[in-house]
């Protein structure tokens, strides 16, 4: 049976303040080439990506024009204010191929060493389970501050995970919940919080820890170190 393929939406129109300067964070360079090219190529190196919807801020100058990856397309379309806008346009901008029923992946643009082997294991197990996203089981202790910064309580960790990406949905049903979440004036952070606030429980999918979010100028380093460690 041949493995199902799906395409993936990648937000990119947000500006990524906290690494400072004027260049959004997703086109600073990173092993020379900007962070979004490595993240692009990663993702079309899956056998199961069919293609990549990238959306972009209205006045973005940096964008490569990049059209194809790894013989795979590579659209564009404008995002919005918030990251859960920018998805919701990058799903309504899929091609009419990709069916209201179809699975869609939804994946951070600075989360360049992301695995392919979990972009496998989140498709399959995923899949069977209506939808789901990578994440990890939360190991640090976990503290509770005041507002004077200094720790007031210790949090249990059991139960509790850290939510990485790709996440993964049938695209009319997240395209639904995305809608309905605007309309009730809630900005989810993620797309399993829009779905679990519409009444899904989406599977969580262990991923590796290294598939970390480029946040911080330190985490370039980190980054450009992992980069030649996940290649798999």
């Amino acid at each position: 049976m041949k493995a199902p393929s799906v395409w993936c939406v990648v937000p990119a129109a947000g500006r990524g303040t906290r690494v400072g300067g004027s260049c959004p964070k997703q086109y600073l360079p990173l092993t020379g080439r900007p962070l979004i090219e490595h993240t692009l190529e990663r993702l079309a190196a899956h056998p199961q990506i069919a293609g990549l919807l990238v959306t972009l801020g209205a006045a973005d100058t940096y964008w490569p024009g990049l059209t194809m990856l790894n013989g795979k397309p590579v659209h564009t379309a404008i995002g919005g204010a918030e990251r859960s806008d920018s998805v919701l346009a990058g799903l309504e901008a899929l091609p009419e191929t990709v069916g209201v029923d179809d699975f869609v992946l939804v994946h951070d643009a600075a989360r360049p060493c992301v695995r392919l082997a979990d972009i496998g294991k989140l498709i399959e197990l995923a899949g069977a389970a209506g939808g789901g996203l990578l994440g990890a089981p939360l190991r640090d202790t976990l503290k509770r501050a005041d507002a004077a910064g200094r720790s007031a309580l210790t949090e249990p960790r059991d139960q509790r995970w850290r939510a990485f990406t790709p996440q993964m949905f049938r695209r009319g049903p997240l395209s639904a919940a995305l809608r309905e979440a605007a309309r009730r004036g809630v900005t989810p952070s993620d797309e399993a919080m829009a779905m679990e606030q519409a009444g899904f429980a989406p599977l969580l999918v262990e991923g590796a820890e290294d598939n970390i979010k480029v946040t911080t100028a330190a985490d370039f380093a980190l980054a450009e170190f992992l980069l030649a460690r996940t290649s798999e």
